[in-house]
């Protein structure tokens, strides 16, 4: 027996939900630098992410070097294997 319409329906969208939630798509976020050379930022207290992972922008080391403790603004690329810094938070 097929289920109704509307389990149907509920089911098609948990689908898709499930399929973008795979695919990670891009997302901002926020993360602290805990170490500046090299780079180490720590992102939603539980993800460290090392140099290799992360990308600088001019705009998140215009005015001086990242330093431990500054807030940064994050872009996570598709898949979440890489960060884009955007630009640093705060005064």
């Amino acid at each position: 027996m097929l289920p109704d319409a509307n389990e149907f329906l509920r089911t098609l969208k948990r689908a898709a939900l499930d399929a973008v939630e795979a695919s990670k798509p891009v997302q901002i976020c926020y993360g602290k630098v805990t170490a500046p050379a090299p780079l180490s930022i720590l992102v939603d207290q539980k993800l460290s992410l090392g140099a290799a992972q992360l990308l600088l922008t001019r705009c998140a080391v215009a005015e001086r070097p990242l330093q431990a403790g500054d807030s940064v603004l994050l872009l996570r690329e598709q898949g979440g294997q890489r960060y884009i810094v955007l630009d640093r938070l705060g005064a």
